[in-house]
């Protein structure tokens, strides 16, 4: 076994004051695959009248995909489209070369805990048409006391039923009781392990609660250890094979598409419709920050 790269999360906030912890992208690891965005939400309580509101904001050249753990969120996107996901549950939002949504927990939610990842599409596929998936049911089974889900891609005999454009993998592991198992690997993929909650440890390394390993190509296995209340995503890809330009909501392929979708959004193109129900009201993009030394 290769020795793993840890990587803390850096906190950040999204919507009205809700407090995320971001495993990708980070100094250290952009992307895992096709994986470039990978936010752990919650768990968190809510008090009387609160909860998560993120307003009308635009994506391209993404899958937007929220795995559900604890509470419900109402997606609503431009395609018309108005789904309430639930733990167990997928949401999968492809952008291709335009697309709004909002989300809103449910009124009355006291808690909250997601997952929410994005995945870049090819340039072949870049301005495919938007779409938006619900998955209500997916690919599980227990092994060695481990519950596995299957959220994308294929696992020995289970495939996800999410469509996606890349090779992938996405796996959630929960263990009520603690207990060992070994998962297989496909050797020309990279991986990334994320401690979601309790006590997890990656090829004999423990890692800390809102912690990231990640896995590098040539591999064929991996032993994952859980303590009683544990669970970990486990996300893995085949490498992208070349950067994304990243910038608050747009994915594209060099500055210039991310410079144009971000003009096209703040003069109302018709790209970026609006979303049924959220009054017109639309987040403000920040502005292009290419002069900063990170980008």
């Amino acid at each position: 076994m290769s020795t793993i790269e840890r990587i803390s999360l850096r906190k950040a906030e999204i919507g009205e004051g809700l407090a995320i912890f971001r495993a990708l992208p980070t100094r250290q690891r952009r992307m895992v695959g096709a994986w470039c965005f990978l936010d752990h939400i919650g768990p968190v309580s809510f008090g009387a009248g609160q909860g998560m509101h993120v307003g009308a904001h635009p994506h391209t050249c993404l899958q937007t995909f929220t795995w559900m753990i604890e509470g419900r969120i109402l997606h609503r996107d431009s395609l018309g489209s108005e789904q309430v996901i639930q733990p167990g549950q997928v949401n999968l939002m492809t952008a291709g070369t335009g697309i709004v949504h909002t989300e809103d927990s449910l009124p009355g939610e006291e808690r909250l805990h997601a997952a929410q990842l994005w995945i870049a599409l090819p340039p072949e596929h870049a301005d495919t048409a938007a779409a938006f998936e619900h998955h209500p049911v997916l690919p599980n089974w227990s092994q060695d006391g481990v519950a596995c889900t299957l959220l994308a891609g294929r696992y020995a005999e289970h495939q996800a039923p999410t469509r996606v454009f890349t090779p992938l993998l996405g796996m959630d592991l929960a263990s009520a009781g603690g207990g060992t198992t070994t998962v297989a690997l496909e050797p020309g993929f990279e991986y990334g392990v994320l401690a979601l909650e309790g006590g997890v440890s990656v090829a004999g390394e423990r890692l800390a609660e809102n912690e990231f390993a990640y896995l590098g190509p040539g591999q064929d296995r991996l032993d994952l250890g859980f303590a009683a209340d544990s669970r970990a995503l486990l996300v893995g890809g085949a490498p992208f094979g070349r950067d994304v330009t990243m910038w608050w909501n747009f994915v594209g392929h060099d500055r210039d598409y991310v410079a144009q979708a971000q003009a096209d959004w703040e003069s109302g193109a018709a790209r970026f419709g609006c979303v049924p129900g959220d009054g017109g009201k639309r987040l403000v993009a920040p502005a292009l920050p290419w002069a900063s030394s990170d980008r």
